[in-house]
């Protein structure tokens, strides 16, 4: 230990470090930084200081969205196949992607009415409800609405990839079609609904939730799929929550620049349940000894 001030510590070694990359895969290459990079485009004349931030915040956000598509497929494959251990993997996962994506709000809440107002008119009616990676989320986690393909006709490519996830059993569906497979009294209904309309409340999967509850021990991985599901719907709420927060913050109650009605817009899906009787058979659920 150098305990001289008067005597810094010496550099770390280099010993080893690769310098000649000619001809072999660098960083640069592999992660194809020059075309990540050249991708922030300002609209605006001249450019205006914050529009950089304004495009990043949304590109880092579609990466992970991205990655939150790739990761909440691979659950719906391991739970349609029985393969819970993997599937709480995931999940946990997703749940991080979604900590991540509600901690960058703050980053774009430091961008002011007085800034956002010199280059808000460059996005025409560009708006994040076009976000076909976030409709994908949405559809994936059972928030099925056919309406919302419109906004992506003029890209058939795009539609196709959103129409695919509106017509695929949500990962709700699987946990309920996987309860099922245990044994537990699901609805024959409920199993064989249309997957394109929005999943209905229904008290009798309450009732068989609470069984799960209520023996843990037996029920160990529906319970603990529960619990995963429960961790990513309630932290895609509070990005929901963040989100209504940061555009109040940024433009008060203007309509969005897609012709929604803004804040009160998205305060309408801040309180959704994608898994309801999750939520709600923590009131059913009897003390023991007190049934």
């Amino acid at each position: 230990m150098n305990s001289n001030p008067s005597n810094p510590p010496s550099a770390p070694s280099t010993s080893g470090m690769v310098t000649d990359l000619h001809g072999k895969l660098d960083y640069l290459t592999y992660l194809q930084l020059p075309q990540l990079l050249s991708c922030q485009k300002p609209l605006s004349s001249p450019e205006h200081h914050d529009e950089l931030l304004f495009i990043i915040q949304h590109q880092t956000t579609e990466l992970w969205f991205k990655l939150m598509v790739h990761e909440l497929k691979a659950s719906l494959h391991h739970i349609s196949q029985d393969h819970l251990d993997p599937a709480f993997k995931v999940l946990a996962r997703v749940k991080h992607i979604q900590t991540q994506l509600m901690s960058q709000w703050s980053v774009l809440a430091t961008l002011t009415p007085s800034e956002y107002v010199q280059f808000r008119h460059v996005l025409g009616p560009a708006s994040g409800i076009q976000s076909f990676q976030n409709r994908q989320i949405e559809y994936l986690m059972g928030r099925k609405d056919r309406r919302m393909l419109a906004v992506f006709k003029h890209h058939p490519d795009i539609y196709a990839q959103v129409e695919a996830c509106l017509n695929t059993p949500s990962v709700y569906d699987q946990f309920l079609r996987y309860l099922s497979r245990r044994g537990l009294p699901i609805p024959a209904e409920v199993i064989s609904r249309d997957i394109t309309e929005p999943h209905t409340p229904d008290p009798r999967i309450t009732a068989a939730l609470k069984i799960v509850y209520e023996n843990p021990s037996k029920y160990w991985d529906a319970y603990e799929l529960a619990e995963k599901l429960v961790d990513i719907d309630e932290a895609h709420a509070l990005w929901r929550y963040r989100h209504v927060k940061v555009v109040e913050r940024v433009i008060g109650f203007k309509r969005g620049t897609g012709g929604t009605a803004g804040v009160q817009y998205l305060r309408q899906m801040v309180d959704d349940r994608n898994f309801p009787e999750l939520w709600d058979v923590r009131t059913q659920i009897d003390e023991p000894g007190r049934a």
